[in-house]
């Protein structure tokens, strides 16, 4: 089924290279993101001074805790619009659309508001230093007020990759992330408007991002056309995507929790250690959203099948993304590696960091087609709509076993090297896990469509 030249048909012809085509822009899109965040940090630290950079910086765990679990949330908008959108079923197609465009806006009118009340004070009980405190707060309370747009844009998005259109959202992301790369510049080394500068930037940014895909969506002719007028919560769709949207949120919190603990480990080595964590983190940044783009793939296409009734293509999506997952992986985890010092000196030029985070990206960026597995199979069952369990068996596997290891192993064997064997450790434990969850499921959906059948 394909609409205009921007859909992609997931339910017929060849397989790999609509994903490809599917996972491309989005991959694009997160290098972009990561690269536009990077301009934020420079422009803020080399013209304003260190005190700025450090607020900007204090906010970073704080604001992801928060949207995080929204953005998990849109999975769910994705999973049951391709569904709906595959099986030709355009009434609900158009109900689930403004019932979650609906759900953006609350909830996004709901974390401006709390942002500004609770910045604050969210940043005393993170212990942030007094002399940044003050602007830290400024900042948090300047980016809540711009959640509105955020949520819309991911929300609007979310609809768009579950027809196959991947590259308008790629499109009115580098619209935004220049302009807001040339706002930081304009008010912060113009006007001397420091955290403030950089915040009003992000916020301008979201609205332009958030009106282009508000737009597309009312322009386009498909059944997945928004109508202001239309916008309600129907309870039934609502339901239908926090079932999926919800455990997906909370994984990706609870992993930012253990990332916490991690780094407090990281934190025990001194500075170059946490300078080379720092560096490291950003290179496996790039990794995370290029991988992320096939599983994103995996669960859109997996979603429009299983709403056709294909099973059997729903297999091939499957192993294709395998197949796509691992390749990229070993590709660019290996050229990170293998480029290592050369990549972490754009970061600093001093030996002792890089040798660290060179130690850290040993472990990480060799191993990280089991990252890529990890989160193929979970993609794959939230297409089917099953995303409890998937996150269940993520946070035992991921977050249990690297609490495990910084409390019973890691303080035997003190090393950044030790440390950072975690990484793979957790990704195969829930590799193992998440693929008996799929098996499981997979024989139970294909007996219930026997039975169904007969």
């Amino acid at each position: 089924m394909k609409n205009s030249k921007y859909e992609i048909d997931m339910c017929n012809g060849s397989l790999m290279d609509k994903l490809v085509a599917f996972s491309l822009p989005l991959m694009l899109s997160g290098i972009l993101q990561l690269m536009f965040n990077a301009v934020d940090i420079i422009v803020v630290g080399r013209f304003t001074g260190s005190d700025a950079l450090a607020a900007v910086g204090a906010t970073s765990a704080l604001i992801n805790v928060f949207t995080n679990l929204f953005i998990g949330i849109s999975l769910g908008t994705n999973v049951l619009t391709a569904r709906f959108y595959a099986a030709g079923k355009d009434k609900e197609v158009s109900e689930t659309v403004h019932t979650s465009i609906t759900i953006a806006l609350i909830s996004g009118i709901a974390m401006a508001v709390l942002g500004l009340l609770f910045s604050g004070g969210a940043l005393e009980l993170m212990g942030t230093p007094e002399e940044i405190i003050g602007q830290s707060a400024l900042y948090m309370k300047i980016y809540f007020l711009g959640m509105p747009f955020f949520m819309l844009y991911n929300y609007g998005a979310a609809v768009l990759r579950a027809v196959g259109d991947t590259r308008r959202p790629l499109l009115f992301l580098i619209i935004a992330g220049v302009t807001n790369a040339a706002l930081n510049m304009f008010l912060v080394i113009v006007f001397h408007m420091g955290v403030a500068g950089v915040a009003i930037a992000t916020v301008i940014s979201q609205m332009i991002s958030c009106i282009l895909v508000l737009l597309c969506l009312y322009r386009t002719q498909s059944s997945y056309q928004l109508r202001f007028s239309r916008l309600t919560i129907r309870v039934r769709y609502m339901r239908q995507i926090f079932e999926v949207g919800i455990p997906a949120g909370i994984q990706s919190t609870v992993i930012n929790i253990s990332n916490v603990l991690l780094q407090s480990s990281v934190n025990s080595f001194g500075a170059i250690a946490m300078a080379g964590y720092t560096a490291a983190n950003n290179v496996l940044g790039f990794l995370f959203v290029s991988i992320n783009s096939v599983t994103q793939a995996c669960m859109s296409f997996t979603s429009q099948n299983y709403g056709a009734g294909k099973w059997k293509r729903m297999d091939r999506v499957l192993l294709d993304c395998i197949a796509l997952s691992v390749g990229v992986a070993v590709v660019l985890g290996s050229s990170a590696y293998f480029l290592g010092p050369e990549i972490l000196r754009i970061y600093t030029d001093d030996p002792e960091v890089v040798q660290a985070g060179m130690e850290i990206l040993l472990f990480t960026t060799t191993t990280y087609f089991c990252c890529g597995l990890m989160d193929l199979f979970p993609g794959a069952l939230r297409g089917m709509g099953h995303s409890a369990v998937p996150m269940i068996l993520s946070i035992i596997g991921t977050v249990g076993t690297r609490i495990v290891w910084i409390f019973l192993i890691f303080p035997y064997h003190r090393s950044l090297s030790v440390l950072f064997i975690s990484y793979p450790a957790s990704w195969i434990i829930t590799i193992v896990m998440q693929v008996a969850c799929f098996w499981v499921v997979r024989r139970k959906m294909m007996a219930q469509i026997r039975g169904q059948q007969k």
